[in-house]
């Protein structure tokens, strides 16, 4: 059974940084793709960045570029969400996602979803 558990986040003043894990178990993930989502209340939710397992490229929404960096470490089973320069904008409970096709680009499809952890950025 395929496991995401999110840990991370906080509440952070605007201009700092955090950095979100998603651990995952139950499965290999070498050839999945690897998402941050983000969901404000009464809001949809949103895709953040996202980075193929196996071959490392990633991808972000306009507005975190720059700022969020997405990384894996396959030993650990583990992927990161680096976000620093935060902005109020930011604020959001984030969510982990797995993908078995192991495309970027399209994030209809996720298959797997964490619990979601809140980031809190204040002004």
């Amino acid at each position: 059974q395929v496991q995401l558990v999110e840990s991370g986040g906080g509440l952070v003043q605007a201009g700092g940084s955090l950095r979100l894990s998603c651990a995952a178990s139950g499965r290999t993930f070498s050839s999945y793709t690897m998402g941050w989502f983000r969901q404000v209340p009464g809001k949809e939710r949103e895709f953040v960045a996202a980075i193929s397992w196996g071959s490392g490229r990633t991808d972000y929404t306009g507005s975190v570029k720059g700022r969020f960096t997405i990384s894996r470490d396959n030993a650990k089973n583990t992927v990161y969400l680096q976000m620093v320069s935060l902005e109020p904008e930011d604020t959001a409970v984030y969510y982990c996602a797995a993908d078995l096709r192991g495309i970027l680009g399209d994030y209809r499809g996720m298959d797997y979803w964490g619990k979601g952890t809140l980031v809190t950025v204040s002004s």
